[in-house]
């Protein structure tokens, strides 16, 4: 995706009359990214991505309630989730009770 400016220079181009190749070659983009971006009549907003699932997250709520309970380490919950099923590494059970 262009930036704003990138996107305001190639509407800048075309209305002083360049063509679509012409604007490519000024610019260091391709022909069709230059005629997609004269189509649209805003500038391209940056889209948001959705926030990626953890192999931690069937078994946060686990950590949660042992932690409520009493202090435990994180090597304890992680020895305790191990055998429940979880394949991951003790260094996220360690970040994830930090953030806690």
């Amino acid at each position: 995706m262009l930036k704003k400016e990138e996107w305001l220079l190639i509407q800048d181009l075309h209305s002083k009359g360049f063509n679509v190749s012409e604007i490519a070659r000024q610019t260091g983009h391709d022909r069709k990214t230059v005629r997609k971006y004269l189509n649209q009549k805003t500038a391209p907003e940056p889209q948001k991505r959705p926030g990626r699932k953890s192999k931690l997250d069937p078994y946060k709520p686990h950590i949660l309630k042992r932690l409520n309970e009493s202090s435990y380490s994180a090597a304890r919950l992680f020895r305790e989730i191990k055998e429940m099923g979880f394949d991951g590494g003790e260094t996220i059970v360690k970040d994830f009770i930090k953030e806690v």
